[in-house]
């Protein structure tokens, strides 16, 4: 007898993070389904390929997290086309650095459409969908930013802060519904883009494991997804063994 097809959705697929974690649940066997925006379509539909040549099975939607109706579509397009959604990962990050008097209302305004609005949305079709199955997690990637605000990250902190509350209220709510939420606080340097572009050393952090590797944090998420419910994780603080950064 065959297993029947479970899919997982990772909002927010970008080269790191996103990528990883999408790559770890297509090794589960999901039918793994990555979003970004439409001006990282290639980028996108790249991972998916990648996933599919491993072996994995990937769907590439080129979606702004942000509109109601695109998040609203996705969701229909994935239940009805490729297998009930088994996880949801929401993983747009949103960091940005501003001086408090140079944050205009639009930087602050975008960066909690993307941390926050975003957040509710798709949290909110993940539990329409797995509610009536009784199954199911979300999951949201948290940082530094979801417990304390720093120096120029006013707008980012107020949306990290926003999502992890989100966080905890959908847990209270769906737990007893048979939904497991958790949320992923990074609290330390991830080995990417951003940080090759700060920082001359990441070679020697990485070697060391005194930077976050995104491989690593995704098997996190899978094992959050896979916990047995009389013993349910909600919140992971995850960081290096030691913190040179």
């Amino acid at each position: 007898m065959s297993t029947p097809k479970r899919s997982c959705l990772v909002v927010g697929a970008g080269i790191g993070v996103g990528s990883a974690i999408a790559k770890a649940f297509a090794r589960e066997g999901l039918e793994v389904c990555v979003t970004r925006r439409e001006r990282h379509a290639e980028e996108l539909e790249a991972l998916a390929s990648q996933i599919r040549e491993d072996g994995g099975s990937a769907h590439a939607f080129p979606v702004d997290a942000r509109s109601e109706e695109a998040v609203l579509k996705l969701y229909r397009y994935i239940e009805a086309e490729i297998a009930p959604l088994d996880v949801v990962v929401f993983n747009i990050g949103a960091n940005v650095r501003f001086p408090i008097a140079e944050t205009t209302t639009r930087v602050y305004t975008k960066v909690w459409e993307m941390a926050a609005l975003a957040g509710f949305l798709n949290g909110r079709e993940a539990a329409r969908v797995m509610t009536p199955r009784g199954r199911g997690t979300i999951l949201f990637t948290g940082a530094t930013a979801s417990l304390r605000g720093g120096d120029g990250f006013a707008a980012f902190a107020g949306a990290k802060h926003a999502l992890r509350a989100l966080a905890q209220s959908m847990a209270r709510e769906l737990g007893p519904k048979g939904i497991h939420v958790g949320h992923v606080v990074v609290d330390g340097a991830i080995d990417g883009a951003f940080a090759r572009e700060t920082r001359s050393d990441i070679d020697t952090l990485v070697e060391r494991d005194l930077i976050v590797k995104p491989q690593e944090l995704a098997e996190n998420f899978v094992w959050l997804w896979k916990q047995p419910r009389s013993a349910w994780t909600h919140e992971l603080d995850i960081r290096p063994w030691s913190e040179d950064w």
